[in-house]
């Protein structure tokens, strides 16, 4: 009987795994086809996507259409934008919004489960429906840069970053986890003397490594895969991101190769901050677990 049940769970662990390894495979052979049709002439990358062969380094493989790419649109200068726009507008929203969810939880004053409720119906509100009024609030505020005041925040970073710091999501996520976290903690070190700042700097953000990477995550495709916003604020290049900057390769003549080219390019930073965040991810988990 014992080795009756052995094999049964040998071979419910061999099913597990075969199903995660298919799963895996779905959702890695699109990249796969980007990355192999970026190295490939328009002609066989339209002959090859009907077999397998789009799938495989065969034929007339170059690099050419990544040096097209680069002349035909300042790609570095879209990748750089994207990527400082969207860093400084995550940090800045896992800070502000974490801090909210935290006064939201355990600070006791009037009217905050109004405010929470307000905040939280703005989730049910369409960014299209607050674009045109917000496009023409933004166009006449004032900014003090490093050049001075200046009025109008049009074709800036800081057009692109402001708008999207605070937003109910987040908020939400970290409220939710926080109601989650023991309340004895926080009891035992306001009784010892330790201020709001104190509590929320050395017992809330160390527990709350899971969140924190759940809502770095969430608030990271929205910003880098932003393009309506961008594409109403930027009229120059030097402040587009990587989306708008996806149709300078639908004009004219559609080289299929660029294309995939631009895409396996801005794919990159996505990449690498999703492998960034893992191991974050699982260190918190392993700190969190250590320190409970």
């Amino acid at each position: 009987m014992a080795m009756i049940a052995a094999d049964n769970r040998g071979l419910r662990l061999v099913t597990r795994y075969a199903v995660l390894v298919l799963i895996a495979i779905i959702f890695v052979f699109p990249l796969v086809f980007m990355l192999m049709s970026s190295l490939k002439p328009d002609q066989q990358l339209l002959e090859d996507s009907s077999n397998l062969r789009a799938f495989l380094p065969v034929g007339d493989i170059s690099l050419t259409n990544y040096y097209e790419a680069f002349q035909r649109a300042p790609v570095a200068t879209f990748v750089f934008n994207s990527v400082l726009v969207t860093g400084v507008t995550v940090a800045l929203s896992l800070l502000l919004c974490s801090a909210a969810g935290f006064a939201f939880v355990f600070v006791n004053w009037k009217g905050r489960d109004t405010l929470l409720a307000l905040l939280l119906a703005t989730l049910i509100l369409p960014f299209e429906t607050i674009a045109i009024p917000l496009l023409m609030m933004v166009a006449h505020l004032p900014w003090v840069g490093f050049d001075g005041l200046s009025w109008g925040w049009l074709n800036s970073y800081h057009v692109q970053i402001v708008p999207f710091i605070a937003d109910g999501l987040t908020v939400f996520l970290f409220v939710q986890y926080f109601k989650d976290l023991p309340g004895e903690l926080i009891e035992a070190a306001r009784v010892e003397g330790a201020s709001w700042w104190q509590i929320y700097r050395k017992i809330v953000m160390p527990l709350s490594g899971p969140i924190f990477a759940t809502a770095a995550i969430l608030k990271f495709l929205v910003m880098y895969n932003q393009y309506l916003w961008p594409l109403m604020v930027t009229q120059e290049e030097g402040y587009r991101p990587v989306m708008v900057g996806l149709q300078y390769f639908f004009q004219l003549n559609v080289a299929w190769g660029e294309v995939m080219a631009y895409l396996s390019l801005i794919t990159v930073p996505v990449l690498a901050f999703y492998l960034y965040l893992q191991k974050a991810f699982i260190a918190s988990i392993a700190s969190t677990g250590v320190k409970g």
